[in-house]
């Protein structure tokens, strides 16, 4: 298994994710996610029916929920050397986003439960999809082919079934679809409307699943 090294007293990739995410949102789940973060052993001895490069790994037990978060160590190795905060390109890109989907999950996953709010897979998937566009966008920017790689140059695992086949697809859908509008109303060229788009991501994420998707709709 390939070993992340980190610079001695700096967060992990993790840990600065979960931060961002969550001032973004302006949400705390007052968890410390590196607590949670299992690896290839450990997700082996759960036995889960997969085994993607991400995977947040949920028990329901008596008035609790138990995490773990799995992410490849190699990504987080990458991304370690290849600091996304410097430079956002070829060499991190993916593993990036393979990141952002699993700190999404488990902030989103930690706040549903903390609220005592059930979440459907799909509305996990739809809000990961969203934050992968959002992180990027403050990160860089924005880019005219970042939608396009998001969410054109997508390739479905082989093992995924039926339902996740049409889950992984729908969301996929729905952000790109969200995110164009987002695009179009506050990404102009080199110039982004932080502030307003903020106030508008901000809204989409406090919403469940059904008001996510009708505003969507609405939108497009």
């Amino acid at each position: 298994m390939k070993r992340v090294r980190r610079r001695p007293g700096r967060l992990s990739v993790l840990s600065r994710l979960q931060l961002g995410l969550e001032a973004l949102y302006r949400v705390q789940t007052h968890l410390t996610i590196d607590a949670f973060v299992i690896d290839e052993d450990q997700r082996g001895a759960a036995s889960p029916a997969r085994a993607p490069r991400e995977q947040l790994l949920v028990r329901e037990g008596d008035d609790e929920l138990a995490m773990a978060l799995f992410v490849d160590a190699g990504a987080l190795a990458n991304l370690e050397e290849h600091d996304p905060t410097s430079a956002l390109d070829d060499r991190n890109f993916a593993d990036f986003c393979l990141a952002v989907e699993g700190v999404s999950h488990f902030i989103y996953v930690a706040l549903c439960a903390a609220g005592r709010r059930s979440v459907s897979p799909l509305e996990l998937e739809l809000q990961a999809e969203v934050d992968k566009f959002a992180c990027c966008v403050l990160l860089t920017g924005g880019n005219p082919d970042l939608r396009r790689r998001l969410y054109g140059d997508v390739r479905y695992a082989d093992d995924l079934d039926g339902e996740e086949s049409t889950r992984y697809r729908a969301a996929n859908a729905g952000a790109s679809r969200y995110t164009a509008v987002l695009e179009r109303r506050f990404v102009r060229g080199e110039r982004t409307d932080t502030i307003s788009m903020l106030i508008e991501l901000r809204r989409f994420y406090r919403m469940d699943l059904p008001d996510k998707l009708g505003h969507i709709a609405r939108l497009g």
